[in-house]
């Protein structure tokens, strides 16, 4: 195990190397460019303009542009960016943590949830209660998440005002400990059901679909034969291996789990990652907008990496060599 984690680490390094010159040059290419965001309609002279332009080192040939980015790349620099004027994996660590917080919760519900939902439904397929359970999973599948939310906002936040709709916390309150702690999770409750709702969906019917595949087996068989209950015949015996299709799937919607949040944190103005990825690419910020991919693929690849070492967990007959 050690050597194949070795091994995809140094896969990652040509990964990362080919998809950042992709991502570089179609950035670069893409009608717009951060002077006309910074400059505005201030109505300054070509002169200014041409300067601006050579600060940032955007009057340079496009490959001396990308070469120069990959040696600061790989010297851990991410650069400055272009708008805020600081340092990119300052920022990107500043709002780390809210776009985790908001991430963690919702793969906690959505897996916990579809899960739940998809061997309830798996013990007692067509049913009134797995028809019920369809027809919701089928429904929240298809909303989409930027509709979703602002529903969720017209609800509960407007027309109710039960729950907050805008922000991490409430700046004019100036919460403190409990009080701070319970103030996050209100203003919690709306983007994580937004991102919760639409990612247990596909858990639960592939949950379903593969528990069903699973309890025909002999292995299953042998257990209700041994006189064991039903829940430890299903939980024990048939869940553990049918969660391996779940496992396949959860690693790889990570990527889109990350375009979930940038349209969540965009319509819930929640201050994490997906909000600051909307405000570079609105200002045209290639630093910003850089260093976010780079961010994103590396945990990409990590979350892969760590779907692959599950399996082997959760089946012992798995082994990488």
């Amino acid at each position: 195990m050690t050597l194949y984690l070795l091994q995809r680490l140094l896969y990652l390094v040509p990964l990362l190397l080919g998809a950042v010159t992709i991502v570089f040059v179609l950035v670069h290419m893409a009608p717009g460019n951060p002077v006309d965001y910074i400059i505005g309609e201030s109505g300054a002279d070509k002169e200014m303009i041409a300067r601006l332009t050579a600060d940032m080192g955007l009057d340079r040939p496009l490959y001396i542009q990308l070469l120069r980015y990959l040696g600061q790349v790989a010297t851990g620099n991410l650069g400055y960016s272009f708008v805020s004027n600081m340092p990119v994996l300052e920022l990107i660590l500043d709002r780390l943590p809210a776009t985790l917080l908001l991430m963690a919760s919702q793969l906690v519900f959505s897996i916990s949830l579809g899960v739940g939902l998809g061997v309830l439904s798996a013990r007692r397929p067509n049913s009134l209660l797995d028809n019920s359970i369809t027809v919701f999973s089928l429904a929240s599948f298809a909303v989409p998440v930027f509709w979703l939310g602002q529903l969720l906002i017209l609800g509960f936040g407007y027309y109710l005002d039960w729950l907050p709709i805008q922000g991490m916390v409430d700046l004019r309150a100036g919460y403190t400990g409990l009080d701070l702690v319970l103030d996050v999770a209100r203003h919690m409750v709306l983007p994580v059901l937004t991102l919760t709702l639409y990612n247990l969906a596909l858990i639960l019917r592939l949950t379903r679909g593969s528990m069903l595949e699973v309890v025909g087996q002999e292995y299953v068989k042998v257990a209700r034969a041994k006189g064991l209950s039903e829940n430890t015949v299903m939980i024990k015996h048939a869940l553990r291996n049918a969660l391996l299709p779940v496992v396949t799937v959860v690693g790889l919607e990570f990527r889109a789990l990350i375009a979930g949040a940038v349209l969540t944190e965009t319509v819930f103005a929640w201050p994490g990652l997906g909000r600051l990825t909307f405000d570079a690419i609105h200002a045209r910020d290639y630093p910003l907008l850089m260093g976010m991919f780079i961010f994103i693929s590396v945990l990409v690849a990590v979350g892969n990496l760590v779907t692959d070492l599950l399996y082997a967990l959760l089946d012992p007959r798995i082994r990488y060599r």
